[in-house]
């Protein structure tokens, strides 16, 4: 094979994985569409204002935690703790802002900062401990379970007595600058997060290094570049996004509930792997996970509108995630 030989066949691997990519986006967005047009044809009710805000606000909280796991998943792990996590950070929020009485900024602070401890400590256990991410992140999902009940004694905790709270997610800061366009701030707040996060991921170190680890661990690692340091830089930096997470939820239940957070990483994994993440790691985008976060609140909103029974939401939603993983598994067989 001639030197010209070696450098086409990557370049032609990298464009025809850009077109995957490609590929799947425009498959998952049409999908998006296709989806939406059914559901407002079987209800008249599903495409309506009202209803169409509340698709956005549950995408928000979703898609925020699909944006922090996009990034475990593409350096090739995988965060089952991301559910526990978001329950746990409005937890501590509730327990500054509440009990404390602290500034409204301080339980912000303190949300984004538990989540970054905690996402740290999940990095801690995969990259210096060497255990395998699912287990290091099933041991945290439990772990973290447990001290949200422990903490508030399994009673919820409400914001009743912190002014301008249930705005963080609830209000609209669009709405107040353009009448009659009321998009709730969560759902600007997801847009923020993956603009932030796309950015990080075209154009930083960080980014660099999240899909390098995800495509070839050991080439990183021979290449001189400390692997572990930045592979638990990604957990913390995901975590923190959770934090953010458990703000939305949070502020519009106005109250942080220590039994919830259970199924969020599933319906976030689910999201991620429709907007075309490769669960091997070393691939995905922002865009797509926006998409698939969309696909899952459209889904799980219009099968409610249409009264179907809650067993058999949850059905249709493990069936979406094996649907997904298979496609996956495809296109790693196919990348052309």
């Amino acid at each position: 094979m001639t030197s010209a030989d070696t450098t086409a066949e990557p370049a032609t691997g990298a464009k025809a994985a850009r077109r995957g990519s490609a590929q799947q986006k425009l498959l998952a967005f049409a999908s998006l569409i296709a989806l939406v047009i059914v559901f407002s044809i079987a209800s008249p009710n599903f495409f309506q204002v009202s209803n169409i805000m509340a698709i956005l606000q549950a995408a928000s909280v979703n898609g925020v935690l699909a944006i922090a796991v996009t990034l475990i998943i593409i350096t090739g792990g995988i965060d089952l703790s991301i559910g526990t996590l978001m329950t746990f950070c409005a937890v501590m929020t509730g327990v500054v802002l509440t009990w404390l009485g602290a500034p409204l900024i301080l339980g912000v602070v303190t949300a984004i900062a538990t989540g970054m401890l905690s996402g740290l400590a999940s990095g801690t256990f995969v990259a210096k401990m060497k255990i395998p991410p699912f287990i290091a992140t099933l041991g945290m999902m439990l772990i973290l379970k447990g001290l949200s009940l422990i903490v508030t004694g399994t009673r919820p905790i409400y914001f009743n007595d912190t002014p301008g709270f249930d705005l963080i997610s609830r209000g609209s800061l669009i709405g107040a600058v353009i009448p009659g366009f009321p998009v709730p701030n969560g759902v600007l707040i997801l847009f923020i997060v993956a603009g932030v996060v796309a950015w990080i991921l075209s154009r930083t170190v960080l980014g660099r290094y999240t899909f390098a680890l995800g495509s070839n661990e050991e080439a990183v690692r021979l290449s001189g570049v400390n692997a572990d340091a930045w592979k638990m830089a990604i957990y913390a930096v995901s975590g923190a996004i959770v934090g953010i997470a458990g703000l939305l939820i949070a502020s519009r239940l106005n109250s942080a509930q220590p039994a919830l957070g259970l199924g969020y990483e599933l319906e976030a994994i689910a999201a991620v792997v429709i907007g075309g993440t490769s669960l091997s790691g070393g691939r995905g985008t922002i865009l797509g996970t926006l998409i698939g976060a969309l696909i899952m609140a459209v889904l799980t909103n219009g099968l409610r509108v249409l009264s179907v029974a809650p067993e058999w939401q949850t059905v249709v939603t493990g069936a979406i995630i094996i649907v997904a993983v298979y496609a996956d598994q495809l296109r790693r067989r196919d990348p052309s």
